[in-house]
């Protein structure tokens, strides 16, 4: 009888550490998945803030250096529908991570995360060079009025 007490207590053991074990593996995958969640989420805020400030420090240089700031260049417009665009791919985004985010695998969520990042890769590039030529174009603007008012 004493045999079959320990045998039952070693079996009733090994189950709970099992158990631990299986609660412990899957609480770390629900904490995995929310912070890839949450990284997901992050990246699409950052990436529409930058396509806003794009859109915004675009629309300042074509109104500075159009005539008529009313009528758009070819050019400007060509920005806008580009930013437009990049702005309708986030939306397709936010709607996925809406819709599917609940039971996508931890590899698409990764997959999606990956895209966003290099998405924002490659635009960074693009913001710091339209800061730079705003503040050029400043610059430029402020000499033009300088040499204006001294004549």
């Amino acid at each position: 009888m004493n045999a079959y007490l320990t045998l039952g207590i070693a079996a009733l053991l090994l189950l709970l550490f099992v158990g631990a074990g299986w609660a412990l593996l899957m609480r770390r995958r629900h904490v995995q998945r929310s912070r890839s969640l949450q990284n997901l989420l992050d990246l699409a805020d950052r990436l529409e803030t930058d396509l806003k400030t794009c859109r915004s420090g675009l629309q300042q240089a074509h109104a500075v250096m159009s005539l008529n700031p009313d009528l758009p260049a070819a050019s400007e417009q060509d920005a806008q529908h580009a930013i437009d665009g990049g702005l309708r791919a986030l939306l397709q985004q936010r709607l996925w991570i809406r819709d599917h985010s609940s039971n996508a695998s931890q590899q698409e969520l990764d997959e999606a995360a990956s895209s966003m990042r290099s998405t924002d890769e490659r635009l960074q590039p693009l913001l710091q060079a339209l800061t730079q030529a705003q503040h050029d174009l400043n610059s430029a603007m402020r000499e033009h009025i300088r040499r204006e008012s001294e004549t």
